[in-house]
């Protein structure tokens, strides 16, 4: 598969154009023309860009890719040292941040739900990035938190009351809690995010939803991942999905 056909295909795929996001979507750093082999993870970190040049990627799909809005544009340093690697060994980079949250079936949102066993209802927030959902059976929080630290092989802050029953739940991957005001506007029993800030703790106090602050990074690991799997299953591509463990 060629480069730009692929750019093209995740681009349609993911709907790039409806957002305006902090970074651009899409190639990011250009490579190889032919791919075969798509490594994917959810930062472009040295580490993970280490691993897959040893793996003979063509190509690596990150969620966090680079040239953030706000960011030092000189090439110095911690990005130097990252972009040499691209470059030295020709290897595409992609990056899907925003589009990569939304997407119905693919995305973070999509299949955090999925692994969690959570059925979607609705969504909320800003361009609807938030999701609202409820579980088969009601549950306490204890017990609740207790299945996402297993499923997420990480235990979540939990701010809420360990017997408080459960059942209606609001979630957004990664760094959300700033949506946590719309959670509790849309009833819901608790919100799940990947941080918590110092003003959480309060919100969660005072309007009685609870709050699972589950992991950046952990609760960001399947998206990217089912969109490999697509890729791979979709037009043959060899794919390798590397989790380097982040504890934030």
């Amino acid at each position: 598969m060629k480069s730009k056909e692929l750019e093209l295909y995740l681009n349609d795929l993911l709907e790039v154009p409806r957002y305006k996001d902090y970074c651009p979507n899409g190639l990011q750093v250009q490579g190889r023309v032919e791919i075969e082999h798509i490594v994917t993870g959810v930062t472009a970190s040295a580490a993970l860009l280490d691993a897959a040049i040893e793996a003979n990627a063509d190509a690596i799909l990150v969620h966090h890719g680079y040239f953030w809005r706000g960011e030092d544009p000189r090439v110095i340093g911690q990005k130097h040292g990252r972009l040499k690697r691209l470059l030295t060994s020709d290897t595409n980079l992609f990056a899907y941040h925003l589009p990569l949250d939304s997407h119905p079936e693919l995305g973070n949102n999509a299949q955090l739900a999925r692994e969690l066993g959570l059925v979607p209802t609705g969504r909320f927030g800003d361009n609807d990035m938030c999701w609202s959902g409820r579980l088969p059976q009601p549950m306490d929080l204890h017990t609740f938190a207790e299945h996402v630290g297993a499923v997420l092989g990480r235990q979540p802050l939990v701010l809420g009351s360990a017997v408080q029953p459960v059942q209606t739940i609001g979630w957004c991957t990664g760094g959300a809690q700033g949506y946590f005001d719309a959670a509790v506007a849309a009833g819901v029993d608790v919100y799940i995010s990947g941080e918590a800030s110092e003003q959480t703790t309060h919100l969660a106090n005072e309007s009685g939803v609870a709050y699972l602050a589950a992991g950046h990074h952990a609760t960001e690991r399947f998206g990217i991942r089912a969109v490999g799997e697509h890729l791979a299953a979709t037009f043959g591509l060899r794919h390798t999905f590397i989790d380097l463990p982040n504890p934030v």
